[in-house]
């Protein structure tokens, strides 16, 4: 891996998301993710409108999650809760995919799932970006094989690992096999236990485009910036 310091930082998804998040963490977030101009700010929606208004004037896009964080909700609440958080002003949203379906083999209705979450928020290549997590620890490779093809066809722009909130988070493996999966023009995201650097290089050398950490000072602090 030859990335710069400020390659690095570009891939970060800096996540403010345990449940017992503040008003001030949530600005301290942005604070890093202006300074260091991070990938991404990723906060709870109720905190969306703050953080954009944080960052307004930042290379850095507020993001926020949809269906968090097991993915049970309707399609079309998921629907109006990313069209509420593009309307807030976020670009980027994760979704949890539909995981009691994809392990039911029900892939018309995950593919529905993600489908409507696209069309709400007009996800597309240049943005507003669309990340699906498939939560891969509760999955077998058939089902995360068909999950990927679940998220190709429903619209989305990338496909993501885990939440940070299951048992496990992202493995070199499972990163590894959705790189493998998706197609080239797909992003892959890992999150989930991504602490310091060396975890992040791994994951990337695994093939991750994005990397979603709540350590990013640790890692800002390893790079020495």
């Amino acid at each position: 891996m030859n990335n710069s310091p400020v390659e690095l930082l570009a891939m970060i998804d800096h996540a403010v998301l345990k449940p017992d998040c503040t008003r001030r963490e949530i600005l301290e977030a942005c604070q890093i993710g202006k300074q260091h101009r991070l990938g991404c700010v990723c906060v709870p929606p109720s905190w969306a409108s703050a953080a954009v208004a944080q960052l307004t004037d930042s290379p850095t896009p507020v993001g926020s999650v949809v269906g968090f964080p097991f993915g049970f909700a309707l399609s079309g609440t998921k629907a109006a809760e990313a069209g509420a958080l593009m309307a807030a002003g976020c670009a980027e949203l994760d979704m949890v995919v539909n995981i009691s379906a994809l392990r039911s083999g029900e892939s018309d209705i995950v593919t529905a799932d993600i489908a409507a979450v696209a069309g709400a928020m007009g996800a597309r290549r240049e943005g507003p970006v669309l990340k699906v997590i498939l939560e891969t620890c509760y999955l077998d490779e058939d089902e995360i094989a068909c999950g990927v093809r679940a998220a190709v066809a429903g619209g989305a722009q990338f496909v993501k690992t885990s939440t940070g909130f299951g048992p496990e988070g992202a493995s070199v493996e499972h990163v590894r096999l959705l790189r493998e999966l998706a197609p080239p023009e797909m992003g892959v995201k890992a999150a989930g236990g991504i602490r310091t650097l060396a975890d992040m290089e791994a994951m990337i050398d695994a093939g991750a485009d994005r990397i979603g950490t709540s350590a990013t000072l640790t890692v800002i602090a390893e790079l020495g910036i």
